[in-house]
């Protein structure tokens, strides 16, 4: 659209072109380039913040590949910061490569970003001082007066799909326009004049303030250049060809907040433009955009190919045929449907048909993987990041570790220096907020010395690693700082404990000392059981594991030993008087507790003059504990029933006492002088470690079923929801197991078994020696005695051998 002085629609040689665009849309970005080739203006104008001026020669790059993305953040405030996302197809980047070749220059005129972010910040402070009532009224009836001019344009024309309706009107039929290149501005320009002379601003509350600066910086350039071009949202163009005055203009934009702010490039993501809330820009199919965009010719076709390439990437059986009947079918609709071309939707119900035999599953990953994408943009080196940013991409090159969109899973092998400093990285940069990988459990082997993270580069991890730029220039500086700040800091000693693995982990060993400092004085000053039980696993984690880092954790084993000694010494007092909630907190302590102590090294002393038969620390604190267990299951019914059973079952798996010493305990738990509700929480606490015990000790399993047999009927109903969900927890196999022992009866508890005897279905009551041997060839292939050649060549060799048995 050519607009004259007076703002009206004049000739091409006034000086002015106004290009109506829909963001990220290829239709408009053919237009555009078109338009502009015809134009040939001397300077080119687009929506975007104007402090990224001196920006846009860095577009022009061959570093830079979209989609990138213009990041403005306030300096005080990095979490405060906006995006403007461009890809290949958007018409803004279009005009701007464009610019670039024909060496014209390029200027942002929307409202600068000091003014969008501190009208942004103002409006959500104000939203949180108002009343939630008033707030959700206020955004109701602004929703209600926020139009869609695509929608109001669809519905003109009989659509119920404004994103038909564009692909229809414009995208399917950028090709065949033909004639002057501005002519599809103008009407488009003439249907937005209409809209806004109906809606007004549409509900779009900073409208005239954006386009009272987008006016300005339009006469600015209008006095500089001969001819000029505007590329702007097509809902601008009204409001720019307004007859206003500069002085209004000025007046509208006097006295709006404003914060100082960078901006820069960053990659961005198609999954992000896919996005309509956040950062993201709303388009559904940025992978399908693309390829209209990118396509020479022929662009159904081309795309079916895409199509069956990824299917058979996947093992789907797709051949030439396929496509050719897919491209078949997607045209027949697209006629029956009455569009010129057929789009997504035509293409979409052609594959599932042709390609997919009707399923929606492998449409999913075609949804997935091309109709969103998982590109990533690049910008270049030299363009303006902070320092920690820098740091970062230099690790990240030095590691090779390259940022992805697409999700993947990266296993480390920490004896291997270049997986140990991945580790190290990726550590560090979780203690800083910055999630760029996320740790996994391990498909392949298990050990220390190895870890499985999943990564996935997201764009607004640029805003998280601005935000930590306050703790540092480097990465590892900057996680030093963070450690330091995050222990001294920490509320509760278990957040003090965790920072010092996050430490270890990731090779911290400068915050080491203000961390253990910190550590050893909330330690000391802490007395409550609880709290000590919630910090040492974390710590003795870090003391057993830090070693296959390489780094030192003397001081740390130090300061979990006196925690294991403070915990045993207080534990049993801890338990007196507790209620269900309490005793069932201090029941999952207890096995955290013995899990770390069991964990816990055995560092003895050093030195010369070291005695070598001394016993170990780690050997000594494995009796105090077990003591501790001791005394808490033969105590009274002081402890919570729940608690003397967790211990008595602990000791047991430890092999401290044996099968009769546990059947005494639960004989005294299951007495008629005991409560039925103590005695079920006694039985829960015993069988947390599984069923197995009953399947192996059947006078273990005739005291539970003699004690339960006995429960008053009055009580039954409150020990069932205990007895439930503690038998609920057994394996199925076990509970079937334990199931056909009581229908058996506990009397075969009291006497041995006879040849008589039926014995538990699936089980002889001997043993089947024919049966044994068929598993002796399996039994000697896992052992590695024997190969599967030597079975072979000796197939009596088993015989011989029972024989000799």
């Amino acid at each position: 659209m050519v607009v004259d002085e007076r703002g009206g629609r004049g000739r091409q040689d006034e000086g002015l072109v106004l290009l109506g665009v829909r963001h990220h849309g290829p239709g408009s970005a053919r237009a555009v380039r078109a338009a502009l080739e015809a134009y040939r203006p001397q300077a080119v104008l687009i929506e975007g913040p104007p402090e990224a001026d001196a920006l846009v020669g860095l577009a022009g790059q061959e570093g830079m590949r979209p989609p990138v993305a213009l990041l403005a953040h306030a300096v005080d405030d990095p979490a405060r910061a906006g995006f403007w996302p461009f890809a290949e197809f958007s018409p803004e980047w279009v005009a701007i490569r464009w610019a670039a070749e024909a060496g014209a220059d390029v200027r942002f005129i929307d409202l600068p970003a000091a003014h969008t972010l501190a009208l942004r910040a103002a409006a959500e402070e104000a939203a949180e001082e108002a009343e939630e009532a008033v707030e959700e009224e206020a955004e109701t009836e602004a929703a209600a007066v926020r139009i869609d001019p695509l929608a109001v344009l669809a519905r003109t024309a009989g659509y119920d799909d404004p994103e038909r309706w564009w692909e229809d009107a414009v995208e399917h039929r950028a090709e065949a326009e033909g004639g002057d290149a501005l002519t599809p501005f103008a009407a488009l320009a003439d249907a937005m004049a209409a809209i806004r002379e109906t809606y007004g601003d549409g509900g779009h509350t900073q409208d005239p303030q954006r386009e009272a600066h987008m006016r300005l910086r339009v006469r600015e350039a209008r006095k500089a250049y001969e001819r000029t071009a505007v590329v702007c949202g097509a809902w601008h163009v009204p409001a720019l060809t307004a007859r206003t005055t500069a002085t209004a203009d000025r007046q509208l934009l006097k006295g709006l907040p404003k914060v100082k702010v960078e901006t820069t490039w960053v990659p961005w993501t198609h999954r992000r433009l896919a996005r309509a809330s956040g950062y993201g820009a709303g388009i559904d199919s940025p992978g399908w955009y693309r390829h209209l965009f990118s396509a020479p010719d022929r662009p159904v076709t081309r795309w079916m190919t895409k199509v069956a390439g990824l299917l058979r990437e996947e093992d789907f059986p797709v051949s030439s045929a396929h496509v050719i009947e897919a491209v078949r079918l997607a045209d027949t609709l697209a006629a029956m449907r009455g569009r010129p071309l057929a789009g997504l939707g035509e293409t979409t119900d052609a594959v599932r048909a042709v390609m997919c035999d009707g399923s929606d599953v492998p449409l999913a990953l075609i949804q997935d993987r091309l109709v969103v994408g998982d590109v990533l943009g690049e910008v270049p080196p030299d363009a303006p990041a902070v320092p920690l940013a820098r740091d970062l991409a230099r690790e990240q090159r030095s590691l090779r570790l390259k940022p992805e969109a697409l999700e993947k899973e990266l296993e480390l092998d920490l004896r291997k220096d270049i997986d140990a400093g991945r580790s190290r990285l990726l550590h560090r940069l979780a203690l800083l907020g910055i999630g760029w990988g996320e740790p996994a459990v391990a498909r392949h082997g298990k050990g220390t010395f190895r870890e499985t993270w999943r990564l996935r580069w997201e764009p607004e991890l640029a805003v998280k690693i601005a935000e930590a730029g306050i703790w540092g220039t480097t990465v590892l500086s900057a996680a030093t700082a963070k450690a330091e700040d995050a222990a001294v800091h920490s509320d509760a000693l278990a957040d003090v404990t965790a920072v010092a693995e996050q430490c270890l982990l990731a090779g911290l060993s400068d915050a080491l000392p203000v961390v253990m400092r910190v550590l050893a004085d909330r330690a000391a000053l802490d007395a409550d059981v609880a709290h000590l039980a919630a910090a040492l696993p974390a710590l003795v984690r870090a003391v057993r594991y830090g070693d296959v880092r390489g780094t030192d954790s003397a001081a740390l084993g130090s300061v979990a030993r006196g925690l294991a000694s403070r915990i045993c010494v207080g534990f049993p007092p801890a338990c007196v008087g507790l209620d269900a909630d309490g005793a069932a907190a201090l029941r999952t302590h207890m096995d955290e507790v013995h899990r770390a102590i069991g964990l816990l090294p055995e560092a003895r002393p050093s030195g010369p003059a070291a005695d070598v038969t001394a016993e170990a620390p780690g050997a000594d604190l494995r009796e105090r504990w077990a003591g501790t267990l001791r005394a808490l299951a033969e105590r009274d019914g002081a402890i919570p029933g729940l608690l003397r059973g967790a211990a008595t079952r602990l000791l047991m798996d430890d092999g401290r006492i044996e099968a009769e010493d546990a059947a005494r305990l639960m004989g005294l738990a299951l007495s008629p002088g005991t409560g039925p509700a103590e005695g079920a929480a006694w039985i829960e606490g015993f069988l947390s470690g599984g069923g197995m015990l009953l399947v192996h000790d059947e006078r273990l399993l005739a005291l539970v079923d003699g004690w339960l047999a006995a429960v008053p009927a009055s009580a039954f109903t409150d020990v069932l929801p205990l007895l439930r969900r503690t038998f609920a927890e057994f394996e199925p196999g076990v509970r079937r197991s334990v199931g056909e022992l009581v229908r058996r009866g506990s009397s075969m508890a009291r006497r041995p078994a006879t040849a008589s005897d039926p014995g538990l279905p699936g089980f002889g009551t001997d043993l089947d020696a024919a049966r044994a041997d068929a598993v002796l060839h399996t039994v000697r292939l896992l052992l590695g005695t024997t190969t599967t050649t030597d079975l072979a060549a000796r197939p009596h060799q088993d015989q011989g051998d029972q024989a000799d048995d």
